[in-house]
């Protein structure tokens, strides 16, 4: 049974609903935040597999312009600056410190392993009030690899000082917990609203509507 417990952090912990005020001004369209996040995504993803790294802050940024562009509207400075300030203070899903500190007591290391720079990933756990549940907080940005390529989750294990087979990744994406699994480590997928699991390939052994469940079911797992 893997005793690290490796989570994502966007979306998988954090909920970006916070932003959709900002794209409601912005854009006249909350739901445009989603369409956002998957451009963020793509232009990071491609960075690394041209090799020419971008890391999620520029990302973010260009991700917005390009928003612009198609929806025929100007984002200014301001309005950039407020999503960024906001990207670093979203608040938790409501379940999530319970089923953290509930792992935690039962005796697994936790680490947070994010694509976001470490300063907002610092910023987003402390703020969240979540710093204190993690023994490391990692962001594939020290490495100049974003996840879900293999180095970020060797990353953990070798942190850890454990086989990668004793790490765990739980998170909301399915390219997350692909990554993962193909790196050889277990996975647990939080299959929040509009959340699904690819098709295609491995499958997590542990699903879950939300960390409540997800944590259940890694406890029941590890018999406790």
């Amino acid at each position: 049974m893997p005793r690290v417990l490796a989570f994502d952090v966007n979306e998988t912990l954090l909920d970006l609903s916070a932003l959709d005020p900002h794209f409601e001004s912005a854009f006249g369209d909350a739901a445009l935040r989603g369409q956002w996040f998957a451009q963020m995504l793509q232009l990071a993803f491609v960075g690394g597999l041209t090799r020419s790294y971008v890391n999620f802050s520029e990302a973010q940024r260009a991700a917005l312009e390009m928003l612009a562009r198609r929806t025929g509207r100007t984002v200014d400075e301001g309005t950039a600056a407020q999503i960024a300030a906001t990207m670093r203070n979203l608040p938790s899903h409501p379940e999530v410190a319970g089923a953290l500190a509930r792992l935690g007591d039962a005796g697994f290391r936790l680490v947070a392993l994010t694509n976001s720079t470490a300063e907002v990933a610092h910023d987003q756990l402390a703020n969240a009030g979540l710093a204190g549940h993690f023994d490391d907080a990692i962001s594939s940005d020290e490495i100049r690899s974003l996840k879900p390529a293999p180095a970020p989750y060797h990353l953990v294990a070798e942190r850890s000082e454990v086989p990668i087979g004793e790490v765990r990744l739980i998170a909301a994406h399915a390219w997350d917990v692909a990554g993962a699994l193909a790196a050889g480590c277990s996975a647990a997928f939080v299959a929040r609203p509009g959340m699904v699991l690819s098709p295609l390939g491995p499958q997590p052994d542990v699903v879950g509507a939300d960390l409540d469940e997800v944590a259940a079911k890694i406890l029941a797992l590890d018999g406790q």
